[in-house]
């Protein structure tokens, strides 16, 4: 039996279907033959009925014609071919037929880049009427009685379709074994096109944008209150919803007049990214100011400061910003402020915020929080009333990703981020957690992801990579590397707010710090597409408990 493309096509008629099953009992195994074959090329819609590879032989293409067919004298063309079906009768060109669409496949074959000069062989074509007959001498121009195939030749067709081929060659060579191989993938398209992680991921990041742009209806509540705080797990949206806000109070409308605002947050990283989502807004909606805390000080020329200097980042510099702040200008003040991942912010922070309004009992305060995010050793809360929204789905990770971490966040939430791979677990110990995590970046970039859509995050000390970059570029040009095409090294301290589509999570700490929960959520929860957990079971069960450790499949 030859090899048979498709295995079990379906048939328009059942003289086609006839012919195949003749064609099918009698080639040889070394023989492909394809049924139903359509081609669309700049000159128009081809179909052939069947077409036959025969290695050494030749191809040959087949029109079949079912009915009565017959032949009558004509004045205009000499003759005219017809057919009668179902009571119906009408003119026929089969052999036009059958020869426009042996041009136009011997044409897409050879201008393949997989076909090319060197699969120049000898193409054919015929006609096979299973139930009419022919006389043995019946010939026209066009096409002699050899290449004419009736009901009588049916029980020889095989023999007569290699007879057909080879005597239709024209001077070119017959395929070979391999020229066949090739042609019947370039005729059924059949050449890899391997799963693209990557472009799996893009479908979901564009359900994401129009699942949060859909939420982004909760902020029509906000319009008649200036206070607000909005809770939401990891995942939910916040950030998106934070922008949104910013763009729509800045620009104005709907009866109500553009404000001055500022968009806040703590962390260099996420500053960068609130800054480089509002560059690609027309000029009109911009907000006056986005970036960090200390940055919104600092255009007051507040003081700068040593990072690990705990005593100016939550007595000195609030104090001074807020001195700063109270002897504004009022064309210096804001109307609004939006605080994204507010949980960052110390009690101290939120008076210079509040001091910067133009009307600190009235003015614009939007708060977005989560407060199983709190990972740094300091608490706040604005000192002011704010009425709570909660957003309860997430819509950022997969539903294995969200029920993953699920256990460590701090409402129930529900998963709307569409199917993923299974989250894995890679056991580790504590000295050879970073090694493990290399070798997890190395296995998703042999999977086919992008370095850019990769990330690795540590719980402990710092990727030597992350070191290496920061020495070089101190923190504002280390941040900025988070967008370069490459997989990006940092720590879950730093992340907040920020996403990588394929993450591997390094537990580089035993878990015997402070808020090691915090973190841990916070890490599993930086991947929107396939997340990897690398390190010692025993601190996933101490730091995220025993649920968590049998979702990741730890023994």
């Amino acid at each position: 039996m030859p090899r048979l493309i498709p295995e079990s096509p379906t048939f328009q008629t059942t003289s086609e279907e006839l012919v195949w099953e003749r064609l099918r009992d009698s080639l040889g195994p070394d023989d492909v033959l394809l049924a139903n074959l359509r081609l669309t090329d700049e000159e128009k819609d081809v179909e052939a009925d069947l077409v036959v590879l025969m290695p050494e032989v030749g191809i040959l293409v087949l029109e079949v014609k079912g009915g009565s067919v017959h032949v009558t004298p004509d004045e205009a063309d000499g003759h005219a071919w017809w057919i009668q079906r179902r009571g119906a009768h009408r003119r026929i060109t089969p052999v036009d037929q059958v020869r426009t669409a042996k041009h136009a496949l011997k044409r897409y074959v050879e201008q393949h880049p997989d076909g090319g000069l060197a699969r120049r062989v000898g193409w054919g074509h015929g006609l096979v009427t299973p139930y009419s007959a022919f006389a043995p001498d019946f010939t026209v121009p066009e096409l002699p009685r050899w290449a004419l195939h009736d009901k009588d030749d049916l029980s020889a067709l095989a023999d007569r379709a290699r007879d057909n081929a080879h005597a239709l060659l024209h001077g070119q060579r017959p395929p070979t074994h391999d020229d066949v191989e090739a042609i019947a993938d370039i005729l059924t398209g059949r050449f890899a096109a391997p799963y693209d992680v990557n472009a799996e991921s893009d479908d979901r990041a564009a359900e994401f944008d129009r699942l949060t742009m859909e939420q982004a209806t909760i902020l029509r509540v906000t319009r008649l209150l200036p206070r607000v705080e909005v809770r939401g797990g990891a995942g939910s949206g916040k950030t998106v919803l934070a922008l949104q806000q910013a763009k729509e109070l800045t620009r104005g409308g709907q009866g109500r007049p553009a404000q001055r605002v500022a968009l806040l947050c703590y962390s260099i990283g996420l500053a960068e990214h609130l800054k480089r989502q509002v560059a690609t807004w027309d000029r009109r909606h911009r907000p006056a100011f986005v970036g960090t805390f200390h940055a919104f000080g600092q255009q007051w020329r507040a003081a700068d400061g040593d990072r690990s200097d705990s005593q100016f980042w939550e007595e000195r510099l609030p104090a001074e910003m807020a001195e700063l702040a109270a002897a504004l200008p009022d064309g210096k003040k804001y109307d609004a402020v939006i605080v994204d991942e507010a949980q960052d912010f110390a009690d101290s922070w939120w008076t210079p915020v509040l001091r910067s309004l133009r009307d600190e009992e009235e003015g614009g305060l939007f708060v977005y929080s989560d407060e199983n995010q709190r990972i740094f050793a300091r608490f706040g809360r604005p000192p002011v009333a704010l009425v709570p929204l909660v957003l309860d789905h997430n819509l950022r990770n997969t539903r294995q990703i969200h029920e993953s971490f699920g256990p460590l966040a701090p409402s129930r939430m529900y998963s709307r981020g569409g199917d993923g791979p299974v989250v894995r677990f890679v056991e580790s110990t504590l000295d050879e957690a970073i090694g493990a995590a290399d070798d997890e970046v190395d296995r998703l970039l042999d999977a086919g992801w992008e370095p850019r859509n990769i990330a690795l995050l540590t719980t402990g000390h710092r990727h030597p990579i992350q070191v290496e970059r920061t020495a070089f570029h101190d923190q504002e040009g280390y941040w900025g590397t988070y967008w370069d095409d490459d997989v990006f090294y940092g720590h879950v301290l730093g992340c907040k707010g920020l996403e990588r589509r394929a993450v591997v999570l390094c537990l580089n700490e035993d878990g015997a710090r402070d808020r090691a929960r915090e973190r841990m959520y916070v890490g599993m929860s930086r991947a929107t597409d396939e997340l990897v957990v690398v390190g010692d079971p025993e601190t996933v069960r101490r730091v995220a408990g025993d649920e968590v450790a049998r979702r990741l499949g730890v023994c």
